[in-house]
């Protein structure tokens, strides 16, 4: 499948809503894609802005596609967060973890199959980014 045709595409999932939930939902009205684009939580909200204000990047896509593969003998199913076509280096893939995850092996798992994949599936014409750090949140008292 072409970036382009990505770019275009609606987003694989929805985001849910329910009572209780730990993470913040919604949808950001991009400059950039003069749309809305969903995020899941608040960590991916904050990417999203820096991607939006980002001159380099000219398209945002959320939830761009699934990948399903097998590996040591299980199916894994992953959906990246964003996928951009930034000027400088093409399209890019994001998926934003936050830092304290970094270091669990299920994460460190994904994050290397999926790497893989993305670099098998097209040709190394897209790079895999991971948000290795949460941004900083001051309170005020």
């Amino acid at each position: 499948m072409s970036s382009v045709a990505l770019f275009h595409a609606a987003a694989w999932r929805t985001f849910r809503w329910y009572f209780g939930q730990r993470h913040y939902s919604g949808t950001y009205w991009s400059a950039t894609q003069r749309d809305h684009v969903i995020y899941e939580s608040r960590l991916e909200l904050a990417n999203l802005l820096l991607a939006d204000f980002d001159p380099a990047v000219r398209h945002i896509a959320a939830q761009p596609f699934a990948l399903r593969v097998q590996v040591d003998g299980q199916v894994r199913k992953h959906i990246p967060d964003y996928f951009l076509d930034s000027a400088p280096v093409g399209p890019v893939v994001v998926d934003v973890i936050c830092g304290e995850r970094m270091i669990q092996p299920k994460v460190a798992l994904l994050r290397a199959w999926t790497r893989q994949i993305i670099f098998l599936a097209v040709a190394d014409r897209f790079i895999c980014c991971i948000i290795a750090q949460a941004l900083p949140v001051h309170a005020t008292t």
